[in-house]
């Protein structure tokens, strides 16, 4: 049974079957409180019930529009959590994460300025997939790990560290000292991400979806690529190109 007792920290809600999934299992310790929607037979509502009363929480039932309004209309499928908070990733953390990974393959999304939580949510759980060690963002003028962001996910924001830093320029500059390649996307560029030959540590590094990556950010980058794309479509959504990049960069590392 996991009984917390740090009451004095904060909170913040999780919301939607796959995500609960994850923080159940993943992280059950942190879990304070949860609701279920009054009324809906859904074997998997079930099923986490059954597993929320075998780490000590009880279910509290709830109306539709009381979980509409913990969620701020969010699809909460019908189950919400309530978990002590988890405060982003720091340059530390980075440092201590490159300094500890011994596998060559190393691959890390940046993703600067973006600032829709959604896309953020969408690119974390891309991230996940492709087996990313890290999702980095700046502190300033970036989405952060809301709610929304957290049920985009889908339970990705468990799983992939996401590192918020204060100065993005001099994070380049550290992967950078750790033999990672930093590889920008743009559309403009002269060379495709099919045409690059990545190497084993790569981070790719994704502006946002207005002016994508900032001016210093650019120049910081070793290479700029793009995605190919038919005529007539001036642009992906980030969390889109975000991911066929990293699959690029990881379809290349299994066929060296």
């Amino acid at each position: 049974m996991y009984v917390n007792q740090k009451k004095s920290r904060a909170r913040e809600i999780i919301y939607g079957i796959n995500a609960a999934t994850t923080a159940i299992e993943s992280s059950p310790e942190k879990i304070t409180a949860a609701w279920v929607v009054k009324g809906r037979e859904d074997k998997r509502i079930i099923a986490l019930e059954k597993k929320l009363l075998s780490i000590g929480i009880r279910p509290q039932v709830a109306m539709r529009h009381s979980l509409d309004e913990k969620t701020e209309n969010g699809v909460h499928q019908g189950i919400v959590l309530e978990v002590i908070a988890t405060p982003p990733k720091d340059e530390k953390f980075l440092e201590e994460l490159l300094t500890k990974l011994e596998d060559d393959r190393q691959l890390y999304l940046i993703l600067d300025g973006v600032t829709d939580p959604r896309n953020l949510g969408a690119a974390m759980r891309s991230a996940w997939a492709a087996g990313a060690d890290a999702v980095i963002v700046p502190k300033d003028k970036s989405a952060s790990l809301t709610p929304v962001a957290r049920k985009t996910a889908d339970g990705a924001a468990e799983q992939v560290p996401f590192v918020a830093v204060t100065n993005l320029s001099r994070t380049i500059e550290l992967l950078k000292e750790h033999n990672v390649e930093v590889i920008g996307m743009a559309g403009e560029a002269a060379d495709t991400i099919f045409d690059y030959d990545f190497q084993k540590k790569t981070v790719i590094v994704m502006g946002s979806e207005e002016s994508g990556m900032r001016h210093l950010t650019r120049e910081k980058c070793d290479a700029i690529v793009k995605i190919p794309m038919a005529k007539g479509v001036e642009s992906l959504n980030v969390s889109v190109a975000a991911g066929i990049a990293m699959y690029e960069v990881v379809r290349q590392f299994l066929a060296k």
